[in-house]
């Protein structure tokens, strides 16, 4: 049995690096099949040399995140740990060295989380990517990110946005206007974010010319989508048969990303999710990716995440163990 010593700035940095919650540094112990004792601004570790020197990796390579910027949440530190323990250090330390960065024409965005790196990194580099997780968390922006930045960039010759048309609560019979009027409410999102990435006028001329194309999930059966960038939101929403619908109509030189939250399916009780299916029907396809975001992903105002957690409390009750 052998001991180490690593030592920090500070009580406060030291905590920085592992979330402040001490339930991570037990996670470490398992992973890493070592005693880790944690006082003011050091760590000790105690247990096998090959053990203590991958303890000594892990808070090494968070501190050198930490020191570029990555604010470490609890899924951050979990992820390190994990891959620490898989022997994958390098590739962790290129998460952070190695920046991700995608340039739109009115800002450049560059990924808050671990989780969304990982994602935006998927993105880049797989035909078709699926971002599943809560609100806040960054899914659909990134998405429509990183087709702007294709566009731009002569990848692709135009973006196509769709989301499902739902009665999310509302009867669409019910609200004032023609088809188009009634619909628009569903696609909102969609032009706001894209607003946020191009000047106005520019999102103007590209739909008018059919180079940004912005419509309802039925607006797509029967085409085949070649040399585009299509990005599928509120995905959760679909029925199995319209995600095969929708997966089918991916063409040559294309990039899809399909993007929900399995907790707020608004669909007839009686029918399933396509998102929900095809997690087990694509899970082993190369060139498809699945990214889970959790809620320490969100990034929105900080009350978004207590609500989520709240909810998840309330929906997954911890039931007392009965003797």
């Amino acid at each position: 049995m052998a001991s180490s010593t690593l030592h920090f700035p500070s009580a406060r940095h030291l905590s920085q690096l592992y979330a402040g919650q001490h339930d991570n540094l037990a996670h470490a112990e398992r992973l890493l099949g070592l005693g880790i004792v944690s006082r003011e601004d050091w760590l000790r570790f105690d247990g096998e040399p090959a053990a203590i020197a991958a303890g000594e990796t892990l808070f090494n390579l968070l501190n050198e995140a930490r020191t570029l910027g990555l604010v470490i949440r609890t899924p951050d530190f979990h992820r390190f740990a994990e891959g620490v323990a898989r022997g994958e250090a390098d590739q962790l330390r290129a998460l952070f060295t190695q920046p991700v960065v995608v340039q739109t024409q009115r800002k450049t965005i560059i990924p808050k989380t671990l989780g969304q790196k990982l994602y935006l990194q998927a993105i880049l580099k797989h035909p078709l990517v699926f971002g599943i997780g809560p609100a806040g968390t960054g899914k659909t922006y990134l998405a429509m990110a990183a087709a702007v930045h294709a566009l731009l960039k002569n990848q692709v010759e135009r973006i196509i946005l769709t989301r499902p048309a739902v009665e999310a609560g509302e009867a669409l019979g019910f609200l004032p206007g023609d088809l188009q009027e009634k619909i628009l409410p569903y696609l909102r999102p969609l032009y706001d974010a894209m607003g946020d990435m191009l000047d106005s006028g520019d999102v103007a001329k590209l739909t008018e010319k059919g180079v940004i194309e912005v419509a309802p999930l039925a607006y797509m059966r029967g085409r085949t989508l070649s040399r585009s960038f299509i990005v599928l939101d509120e995905a959760q929403n679909t029925t199995p048969e319209q995600m095969m619908m929708f997966l089918t109509r991916l063409g040559e030189d294309s990039r899809m990303v399909v993007t929900g939250d399995i907790t707020q399916i608004d669909l007839p009780r009686a029918k399933q999710s396509g998102l929900l299916e095809v997690r087990r029907i694509l899970r082993d396809i190369p060139g498809i990716e699945f990214h889970q975001f959790s809620g320490a992903d969100v990034v929105r105002h900080p009350l978004v995440l207590k609500i989520i957690e709240a909810y998840e409390r309330y929906q997954n009750p911890i039931t007392p163990e009965t003797t």
